[in-house]
């Protein structure tokens, strides 16, 4: 159930974004629940880390749903995100923040590559989104 206006405001957001703005939402919530896990594990508080990776399963979950198979990088991205979501699982199995950190750098260097196709390629947007 949706409370505050800023749940309404973020609810409205994801539903009227465009394919590439979505995709950029979707890797910014996957970094910052991927670090707010990292987070409570040196907290020691790992019922947050525990609900924080499965968030970020379930962003890059999105992701992997979003691929576009008409294109060859989706078969690579596929594998990158398959393998983000088993460091994962193995991260918050195991309370081990290093594994999840590195997953965070991945995902950050994912997003910075978007972000440069996105806003470097305007004439080319449409083919940016279409492979998502």
């Amino acid at each position: 159930m949706i409370n505050s206006p800023y749940q309404i405001y973020q609810q409205s957001s994801v539903q009227t974004a465009n394919g590439e703005k979505l995709i950029i939402m979707l890797y910014e919530g996957a970094i910052r629940f991927t670090k707010l896990g990292i987070e409570a594990i040196h907290k020691h508080n790992y019922e947050a880390a525990n609900t924080n990776f499965l968030k970020a399963q379930a962003v890059v979950n999105e992701l992997i749903a979003s691929l576009n198979y008409d294109y060859e990088i989706s078969q690579n991205l596929l594998g990158i995100y398959e393998y983000m979501l088993h460091c994962l699982i193995k991260a918050n199995v195991s309370k081990t923040a290093s594994i999840a950190e590195e997953v965070a750098e991945h995902l950050q260097e994912l997003l910075a590559a978007w972000k440069q196709i996105l806003s470097g390629n305007t004439g080319r947007q449409q083919t940016a989104a279409d492979m998502v």
